[in-house]
């Protein structure tokens, strides 16, 4: 019983930070190494992501600055920038690829907040098809006497408590990221 509770928080808990991790890799305006996290690398016949060949910094504000380990790589690592979907072109100088962020248009600001609200919204329906799986297990083990009416309804609260702790959670992160995003 407290075992299918702790598994549902433990679920509960992967979800949120998937959508962290989301919100990571979309760019704000500023320069955030997160972005290239999706980021791979044809290296030797094998997709490689770019921090795991190179050191990836922020020098300014709206600069990241990747220095490759091995030099040869840097044709790849700017091919893969530009295949990617982050929208930023790569300038190479022979020695570091920088990414310059544009400042975001108000369109695009609206766009994607737009867009940080439905990965939101997905969050919840995880956190909520969990707190399902959840109430139907316990309902079964109600079922095969394994627990009582009582405890069944005492379950039933705190996944119902925790759900709301979660989608609550989830609420906060995507306000926080929509306000980072409309800041100018």
């Amino acid at each position: 019983m407290k075992a299918t509770i702790d598994h549902a928080k433990e679920k509960m808990t992967k979800s949120l930070n998937a959508l962290g991790n989301e919100f990571a890799s979309i760019r704000a305006g500023r320069a955030n190494p997160a972005v290239l996290d999706k980021v791979m690398v044809d290296y030797y016949g094998s997709p490689t992501p770019v921090n795991q060949m190179a050191a990836v910094s922020v020098s300014e504000a709206r600069i990241l600055v990747i220095q490759p380990w091995d030099k040869s790589t840097l044709k790849l690592i700017e091919k893969a920038i530009q295949a990617s979907d982050i929208g930023i072109n790569p300038t190479n100088d022979g020695n570091v690829i920088r990414l310059a962020f544009p400042q975001l248009t108000e369109d695009r600001r609206k766009e994607l907040a737009k867009e940080i609200k439905k990965l939101g919204e997905e969050s919840k329906v995880s956190v909520r098809s969990i707190r399902r799986d959840t109430m139907d297990k316990l309902k079964k083990m109600q079922k095969n006497s394994e627990i009582t009416e009582d405890d069944l309804k005492d379950c039933e609260k705190k996944v119902q408590k925790l759900t709301d702790g979660f989608c609550d959670d989830i609420d906060k992160a995507v306000a926080d990221k929509e306000k980072e995003i409309m800041t100018v």
